[in-house]
């Protein structure tokens, strides 16, 4: 397992501002993609399962973001998936138990074992199950395995029958007590027709797990943070909504942004066609008044709030009881405050989180308005974006966002990836944390 290195140094009498200018080499991120797989070492042991051609799509996604994979395939494993599958993707030797027996690398199950920051058996059939339950070394896969210190994540592929027998189970049960890591698997059809537990999880689920298992060593581990996220709803009437244009993009990246540096998240969603990120835990909302009973209630104990959800500042006073029909005319809607989130967390006082993080997206006079929010909100930072640029805001992949500071200071940021803004504002928001 990787150890994340948090440094900041925090002198005496220094501004804020000034402790995050020396804050940029936390986690060990690479600064040009700060994603936490960038050069972490992964074996990916794959196993003789017809999930096994689902293996060549995770070497793929994890390669992408930066990881470096070495595959190992069983004799099973090799009826279902080709090396050079998984080489194509990963760029790197995919590992045979012919290998074992070859003169490539001195002990090459040591070399693997002891160099793998993460040792992932996707997919992962009952015999290898048993196998590494019961510490059998028969194949190179095994063998690294017991060979390895870094930690073990196994993802089951294998029939319901299979999965649901007492031998399964225990031995789920033993590797669980060892301290593996069990993603999945879920539920669903199998290659047999049958429906049940059993199915191997998606690769972008599975990416999800392995990020929550890096993260646990990151310096927000043990804190709770509340992340807000989408467009709240205002009905109308049974069948329209008043709403915005919110994805939710930035607010659902700030989440993975702090799973990946080890918090226990509390993702407070409007609707959205998003996924949520493994590990946080969801409450889904739909109105204003909704999001800030939810914002209360999860913000109790804890340690900071990224109010990224696009919150409505209006609803209608009046609930139309049935649907608004065209032929009884253009109906006029009066419109009343809705409630004021931040406003009702900075009025919680000494029992509010201990940092409080804002977002202002404008299409005028920018700064301005988001510095008088920053302070009728009594924010520790507030992130402001220009959604009237094409490149930024909503429905885009990418913001420009400026942050801004109690003291004075503001840091303008460069275009980047909502993902990138996310792992920014976390990191910043992390210092503040420290610093309290």
């Amino acid at each position: 397992m990787p150890v994340f290195s948090w440094r900041v140094d925090i002198k005496n009498n220094l501004q804020i501002s000034k402790q995050i200018d020396c804050f940029f080499e936390c986690w060990q991120y690479n600064r040009e993609n700060m994603s936490i797989l960038t050069n972490i070492r992964i074996v990916l042991g794959i196993t003789g399962s017809i999930a096994a051609y689902k293996a060549a799509d995770l070497a793929s996604k994890l390669t992408q973001t930066g990881a470096l994979v070495d595959a190992i395939i069983t004799p099973a494993g090799e009826k279902f998936i080709s090396p050079l599958t998984i080489q194509s993707v990963t760029g790197r030797k995919a590992y045979l138990d012919a290998d074992l027996w070859g003169g490539d690398a001195h002990i090459l199950h040591v070399g693997l074992g002891q160099s793998a920051n993460l040792l992932v058996v996707a997919p992962c059939t009952a015999n290898t199950l048993a196998k590494l339950a019961h510490g059998i070394a028969d194949n190179l896969l095994t063998i690294t395995a017991l060979a390895a210190r870094c930690p073990l994540l196994v993802a089951p592929a294998m029939d319901v029958g299979i999965f649901t027998h007492p031998a399964s189970q225990e031995n789920i049960r033993l590797l669980t007590e060892h301290g593996t890591y069990i993603a999945g698997p879920g539920e669903g059809r199998m290659a047999s027709g049958l429906v049940g537990m059993g199915r191997f999880l998606e690769p972008s689920e599975l990416l999800g797990h392995i990020r929550l298992l890096l993260g646990r060593n990151g310096p927000l581990f043990g804190k709770k943070i509340v992340v807000t996220a989408g467009g709240t709803q205002e009905p109308l009437d049974p069948v329209r909504v008043l709403t915005n244009r919110s994805s939710g993009k930035q607010g659902y990246a700030l989440a993975q942004a702090a799973i990946d540096a080890g918090a226990s998240v509390v993702l407070v969603t409007a609707p959205t066609a998003l996924t949520p990120p493994v590990g946080a835990k969801v409450i889904a909302v739909n109105t204003a008044q909704q999001m800030l009973d939810a914002v209360l209630s999860e913000s109790d104990g804890a340690e900071a709030l990224l109010m990224a959800a696009a919150v409505a500042d209006f609803r209608p006073k009046v609930i139309a009881e049935n649907k608004l029909k065209k032929h009884e005319g253009i109906p006029q809607v009066d419109l009343e405050a809705a409630p004021d989130v931040l406003q009702a967390v900075a009025d919680l006082g000494p029992k509010k989180p201990q940092v409080v993080v804002g977002f202002a997206a404008e299409s005028r006079n920018m700064l301005m308005n988001a510095l008088s929010k920053l302070k009728s909100k009594q924010l520790d930072m507030i992130a402001a974006n220009d959604i009237s640029v094409p490149d930024s805001g909503f429905g885009v992949d990418t913001n420009r966002i400026t942050l801004l500071f109690p003291d004075g200071s503001q840091e303008p940021l460069p275009l980047m990836s909502k993902t990138e803004a996310a792992e920014t504002i976390i990191a910043r928001m992390a210092v503040l944390l420290e610093s309290k």
